[in-house]
């Protein structure tokens, strides 16, 4: 049983963050140093936790290590990746290990030591509601203080000039296979799980992997490189054409730049949406090492004769799933481009099927009435990454990766999270504590974006050697 409400001092904080994943940690990394800012983190689960079940030892992360929290709007950082492999005595190595890209693993272990020094942020404390108070101009959040077990111990309330909502994505299941995934013992598990029941599928006759993004090819990987040369009883499958790597030439990283998504965010609506589906290969393919992982396995595994017992099949969806005998799954399949189908007996199946933005209605519930929504009734959000509301509220709603719809491909990536940190700070404290560049990619986006592109420079003027005399 709760016990009654414990209210905070009466003075309104200056921001309150709800949900502590990488993003907002960012964002509490960043603000921590600014004095004249009086913030607060909540997150129910007990503890910082960054995609637990697919910490698949040698899986890296797709940016480089300066993708930290903090590097790329502030250098000089305490909290920056660097400084965290100092605090450990571990630079050295680090230096000789000559990784740009860091092990997810060591990511998470990363956010976690961030995370552990933070006054700020408050794990087992689950946000129940928002609303506005506009007799007194503030938010108020009321939160759920939780016990180690889960169980609702206190409830509490602060108040806030604004907020930030991070509360991140959840694991998406197509309809089809819902039913299973949600059935009590049977072996369908989202890859968001993967670790946690990986002995256990090892051991299936068979397994079946559903997806070809990253996560696919990296639980696809893992399991042929555990099951028996000949044995391996594998098939992955993808609604996508191809096993297709995700596009990382420089200049087609630059769409994950300020300067893009600037651009993005000025485009109508329509234009928008079709760029999002279009844009799929941008931060949705696989990486090419562990395209080249995958296919020198499959290699090794010819060099005694024969092939390995591995299906690797795109163009492929799920039309609908079920049961088979007493412990069999089976999936109904259709091939798109030859309109064909075919039924797959298996005994385990992973689905990488990716992730979808968690649902804002609860928290935001108290706010109905006061968001701008778009032609598709999705909340509209500014150039600051402010939720649009009435003019009647005057604090701020700040939102981190729930703007894919109006600021583009580089919302959920790691690389643009210390500049949207800092462009909601400077924008927080009408100031600039944290100096932004004014360009950021060699592409220019667009025919009109004034200021963006600099004078071409004088060439130096360079003084001759002498020659001696």
């Amino acid at each position: 049983m709760t016990t009654p409400p414990h209210h905070e001092p009466p003075a309104p904080r200056d921001l309150v963050g709800i949900g502590i994943g990488p993003f907002n940690l960012s964002l509490a990394a960043l603000a921590h140093p600014l004095a004249e800012l009086d913030t607060a983190f909540y997150e129910q689960r007990p503890g910082f936790d960054w995609h637990p079940g697919l910490l698949i030892d040698g899986a890296t992360l797709q940016v480089p290590f300066l993708a930290d929290l903090v590097t790329l709007a502030d250098p000089a950082s305490p909290w920056s990746f660097l400084n965290y492999l100092k605090s450990c005595d571990r630079l050295f190595p680090f230096y000789f290990a000559e990784r740009f890209h860091i092990q997810r693993a060591e990511y998470d272990a990363y956010c976690r030591w961030v995370s552990g020094n933070l006054p700020e942020l408050h794990f087992g404390h689950q946000v129940d509601a928002v609303r506005w108070n506009a007799a007194d101009q503030v938010f108020e959040v009321d939160y759920t203080r939780l016990g180690k077990d889960g169980a609702g111990e206190a409830l509490g309330r602060t108040r806030t000039r604004n907020i930030v909502l991070g509360v991140g994505t959840e694991p998406y299941v197509p309809e089809p296979l819902r039913p299973l995934v949600e059935a009590p013992g049977t072996p369908v598990i989202h890859a968001a799980e993967y670790l946690r029941h990986r002995t256990a599928f090892l051991a299936a006759d068979h397994i079946t992997v559903v997806g070809a993004g990253q996560s696919g090819a990296e639980v696809f990987l893992d399991l042929l490189r555990h099951r028996p040369v000949g044995r391996e009883r594998i098939h992955w499958l993808a609604r996508t054409e191809a096993f297709a790597p995700m596009e990382y030439s420089k200049l087609g990283l630059e769409h994950f730049t300020p300067d893009y998504t600037r651009y993005f965010h000025a485009l109508a609506e329509p234009v928008r949406d079709g760029l999002v589906s279009a844009q799929w290969q941008l931060h949705k393919g696989i990486d090419a090492d562990t395209i080249a992982a995958i296919h020198d396995e499959l290699y090794r595994r010819t060099l005694q004769g024969g092939w390995p017992d591995a299906v690797l099949t795109p163009g492929v969806h799920v039309r609908t799933a079920g049961r088979a005998a007493t412990s069999g799954i089976e999936l109904h399949l259709e091939h798109v481009q030859q309109n064909t189908r075919s039924r797959l007996a298996t005994d385990a199946v992973v689905l990488a099927t990716g992730y979808r933005e968690r649902p804002l209605g609860r928290i935001l519930a108290g706010l109905e009435h006061r968001l701008s929504r778009d032609g598709s009734g999705r909340p509209r959000i500014d150039d600051r990454f402010r939720l649009v509301l009435d003019r009647a509220v005057t604090g701020s709603v700040y939102v981190q990766n729930a703007e894919l719809h109006t600021h583009g491909v580089g919302t959920p990536d790691l690389g643009l999270a210390a500049w949207r940190s800092a462009t909601i700070l400077n924008s927080l404290t009408g100031k600039e504590p944290y100096p932004l560049p004014r360009r950021t990619a060699f592409t220019t986006f667009g025919l009109r974006q004034p200021g963006l592109i600099p004078p071409t420079r004088r060439p130096m003027d360079l003084t001759p050697l002498g020659d001696g005399r």
